[in-house]
């Protein structure tokens, strides 16, 4: 049985350097660029929660807030989308989730690890809702270790400079 599956297996590890990185960039894309759409479009409601930001972001000025955050929404959603300058954009956009879950997403009051629990779900029920940003997170780790994989620009660069 062994030897019938390594083959197979060596075939999805092939495959997988080429396509497994590429679904996490477009899954990521398709949301990051959705929300920054949305802020380019929308009101800056940043001016409300400001105070909620984690140091030292509770020190920029909610208007830089707002563009950064659209502008590292659209542009990193563009570049994962391509593979170009994955690993920045994937920290960068770790960071700007990590503050999206500490101002936004994380329960307001909570006592216990089973009230903290209770915020880990998809719809707010007045619990917080920060399951979808650490699904997030937990996507963009590997590209930030791993790379883009073999289909983007980044490996395409990388090949190119070492002909």
């Amino acid at each position: 049985m062994i030897h019938f599956l390594r083959p197979l297996f060596s075939t999805l590890d092939a495959i997988g350097l080429w396509l497994g990185l590429l679904s996490l960039r477009i899954l990521l894309a398709w949301d990051f660029y959705e929300s920054g759409l949305e802020k380019l479009h929308g009101e800056n409601w940043f001016a409300d929660i400001q105070d909620r930001f984690p140091f030292p972001f509770n020190l920029v000025p909610p208007e830089v807030s707002w563009q950064m955050a659209t502008w590292f929404e659209l542009i990193g959603a563009i570049a994962l989308l391509i593979g170009l300058g994955t690993r920045f954009f994937s920290l960068s956009l770790i960071v700007l989730t990590v503050v999206a879950i500490a101002s936004v997403h994380w329960p307001a009051e909570w006592q216990t690890l089973g009230q903290l629990l209770q915020g880990y779900v998809l719809t707010d029920n007045g619990f917080g809702n920060y399951k979808l940003p650490v699904i997030f997170i937990g996507m963009l780790l590997p590209l930030f270790w791993m790379g883009p994989g073999k289909l983007s620009v980044d490996a395409w660069l990388r090949r190119r400079d070492c002909s």
